[in-house]
């Protein structure tokens, strides 16, 4: 009897001793690799972002809030579809702002084109994503196909 349990106790130290064993690996890498990789977090640590200016549309508190926001960016998405429309809370109000002007110069010259279909909007400074630049030509365009919508809502 004494030969089995000293038999059971030795076998159970082996097999507990076999999965402690850690293992190790040998990685043989370029050096190139790990400048890459530092290349690649570094690329993604710089923010995107750049200080400009938005035209804020919609700004509004409350229970209904959120719905009055989707229909201003459904309305605003149908009458001028090439300006990005952003939705942003900070407490306690809902904000609706449009546009990433680099300059106010040139916001306040979109809000010549959006102020007679949105009364309350105005230019507010923050912080943007990087403008996809328009061509006068599509400026232009920009233009010629708002009036077509104005004079249609007289």
């Amino acid at each position: 009897m004494r030969k089995y349990l000293l038999l059971i106790i030795l076998s159970a130290l082996a097999i507990g001793g076999f999965a402690q064993n850690r293992g190790s690996l040998r990685v043989n890498q370029d050096s190139r690799v790990d400048r890459l990789i530092r290349r690649q977090k570094d690329v993604y640590a710089v923010s995107n972002t750049l200080s400009g200016f938005r035209i804020q549309i919609f700004m509004e508190i409350g229970n209904d809030a959120v719905a009055h926001a989707e229909s201003m960016k459904y309305s605003f998405t149908k009458a001028f579809p090439e300006i990005p429309v952003y939705l942003s809370y900070e407490q306690p109000y809902y904000r609706l702002r449009v546009g990433d002007f680099r300059n106010r110069v040139e916001a306040e010259k979109y809000l010549r084109l959006i102020k007679p279909k949105f009364g309350l909007a105005f230019v507010t400074a923050e912080e943007i994503n990087p403008p996809k630049k328009l061509s006068p030509v599509d400026v232009e365009d920009l233009l010629n196909d708002n009036e077509e919508i104005f004079d249609e809502q007289e």
